[in-house]
């Protein structure tokens, strides 16, 4: 119950609602525990040869507390359920907050399925929990309280005796209740991974249809899906057990009722009435001791869901504004200065970047190069944090990035990634994604630099054309060009672009490197690369290997020097030369 017990903060906001709740129980209880009192005296009355308008009156009483009890009933269920519903929307509330909040290092740790089984099927056993778990186990423990008080004062030693079967529930009950606990933490396990494999597939559909693997994920899906059946076959095998053992014990209390009752009645020390009230009671507590079974199956899949949403929530944001972020910084001028910055993406792992030392001056544009997997892209996402640097720092207007808030940081960095992702939304809602507030002019005027209009223009709702989930719908240059739109119409102070021009063909690519050159006047431009033509009128290059700065200088510089640059620069024309001459 430890992970349950977080939820703790969620029962205090809705402490009145919650109160209300029990109060309506503690009323609903009492109209039917009051209805066996009626029969008992409605009994002894008979035995007595009652007259008929004493019998209407008892039955009127009857139905006049079934209609207290019910109408009780129902203000429980809107209150309690009504509540569990609003506790599961500031969970999951709190859950996608917690999730935009982490690092990279944990997407790139766990798998997007996990997370998404992690938002849907163990918020959803939680709910289970603060519903109807707490409703029935609030009504369960009032329900006895009262019914044996009565009993008592009924008769104590009949009392004592038809409750002797309950410590053996109690025994029974934890031992089912901790292998269902077992059992249901394996099946939100399996359940993980089978989202998993869906969100794969559905994601990858285009390469497992070029390579003829639909046959392959079928079975691999099914072998997946028959785990998930045999281990929820093995928890309701064990939950199976759970049910008939509460009849049999309640079934041993009404035995032992009716023997020494009926006993007592013979010796004269128990009239009619009195029995069957004791009768009644105990089938009044059968259903509580029911749904106990229910509620302990409920609370133990809600411990281990919450044991797994509790281990996503510890996890640490690692990059967020602190005590030392300068929270009046409200814009940027753009220079940007790496001071000895080394960086790795995990303690294990080896070095990306090491001790780069460079600096950008506000309103000049760097190229990057170098081969793949040299640390290109690592050293430009350490700039908006996401990533930070394991050594060294660094600086944005000569201050640490970790001293300028986060938001304000990320408004002012436009960033065009290495793979291009788009929603499943309008052209025009996913170009202005990062702005405040729509502006149709900045869509069209941010389209135009990026050379992305004329496309647009041949789509059949034009900027309200709604694209394909990751915009599937375009080809590779438009994705390229419709995320170049999206960061030029944030009007940002840095423009950050990491290979985006790869799917674009160099006439294009030209076109759009004229319109850039005049928007990319007095801002900071940072153009990672692997084409010459894409980087030579960069005020500088740099060119990465092996994590470190082995080339910078001009485009004359760095050609003259012969190396890495320079070999680049001729391989580049002689596969020009060949394509003229095919």
């Amino acid at each position: 119950m430890k992970n349950l017990y977080t939820l703790k903060k969620y029962f205090v906001r809705y402490k009145s609602k919650l109160f209300l709740g029990i109060l309506f129980i503690i009323l609903s209880n009492a109209g039917s525990i009051y209805i066996p009192l009626i029969i008992k005296n409605a009994i002894n009355s008979l035995v007595e040869k009652v007259s008929i308008s004493t019998l209407i009156y008892y039955s009127i009483e009857i139905v006049a507390a079934s209609i207290f009890a019910g109408f009780f009933r129902y203000l429980i269920r809107q209150m309690i359920i009504v509540v569990s519903r609003e506790i599961e929307y500031d969970l999951r509330e709190d859950f996608w907050q917690h999730i935009q909040k982490l690092p990279l290092r944990y997407f790139q740790n766990n798998s997007t399925g996990n997370v998404m089984a992690h938002a849907t099927n163990d918020v959803n056993a939680v709910r289970s929990f603060l519903g109807p778990a707490v409703m029935y186990s609030a009504d369960t423990f009032i329900r006895l309280i009262i019914v044996v008080s009565v009993m008592i004062s009924l008769n104590a030693s009949l009392t004592f005796y038809s409750l002797l079967p309950l410590p053996l529930l109690s025994v029974i009950v934890y031992k089912i209740g901790k292998l269902i606990h077992e059992k249901f933490t394996l099946i939100q396990e399996k359940f993980s991974e089978l989202t998993t494999k869906a969100q794969e597939n559905f994601s990858g559909i285009r390469v497992i249809k070029s390579y003829v693997r639909e046959e392959n994920e079928i079975n691999e899906f099914r072998k997946l899906s028959k785990d998930f059946l045999l281990r929820n076959m093995n928890m309701i095998k064990i939950q199976a057990y759970l049910q008939p053992v509460l009849f049999l014990i309640t079934g041993l209390s009404v035995i032992i009722v009716i023997w020494l009752g009926g006993i007592k009645i013979i010796h004269g020390s128990l009239n009619l009435g009195d029995l069957t009230a004791f009768i009644a009671y105990l089938g009044i507590l059968t259903w509580p001791m029911i749904a106990f079974g229910w509620v302990i199956n409920m609370v133990q899949q809600a411990e281990a869901s919450m044991k797994r949403l509790n281990k996503i929530l510890s996890e640490p944001y690692e990059i967020e504004d602190n005590e030392s972020t300068d929270h009046l910084k409200v814009d940027i001028s753009g220079e940007i200065e790496f001071k000895n910055v080394s960086f790795q993406y995990n303690e294990n792992l080896p070095y990306v970047l090491n001790n780069i030392n460079l600096k950008i001056p506000s309103g000049t544009s760097l190229a990057i190069m170098g081969y793949t997997g040299e640390g290109k892209t690592s050293l430009i996402n350490l700039i908006p944090r996401l990533y930070d640097c394991t050594a060294g720092e660094v600086l944005i207007d000569g201050k640490n990035v970790k001293s300028i808030p986060l938001k304000i940081l990320r408004t002012k960095i436009g960033v065009v990634q290495q793979e291009s992702f788009l929603f499943s939304d309008s052209i025009a809602n996913n170009i202005s994604y990062g702005l405040r507030t729509f502006s149709k002019d900045k869509v069209i005027n941010s389209s135009k630099i990026a050379h992305f209009d004329k496309d647009v223009e041949t789509f059949p709702n034009g900027y309200e054309t709604i694209m394909g989930e990751r915009g599937i719908t375009l080809s590779g240059g438009q994705k390229q060009r419709a995320c170049l739109a999206r960061a030029i119409a944030i009007d940002p102070k840095i423009l950050i672009l990491d290979d985006s021009f790869s799917a674009v063909d160099t006439n294009t690519e030209e076109e759009i490197l004229k319109n850039l050159k005049k928007f990319m006047k007095d801002r900071t431009s940072i153009i990672i690369s692997h084409r010459i033509s894409t980087v030579k009128d960069a005020d500088k290059i740099v060119v990465l290997s092996k994590g470190k700065i082995i080339e910078e200088g001009s485009h004359e510089k760095l050609i003259s020097l012969g190396g890495i640059y320079a070999d680049l620069h001729y391989k580049q024309l002689l596969e020009k030369e060949l394509e003229e001459l095919n």
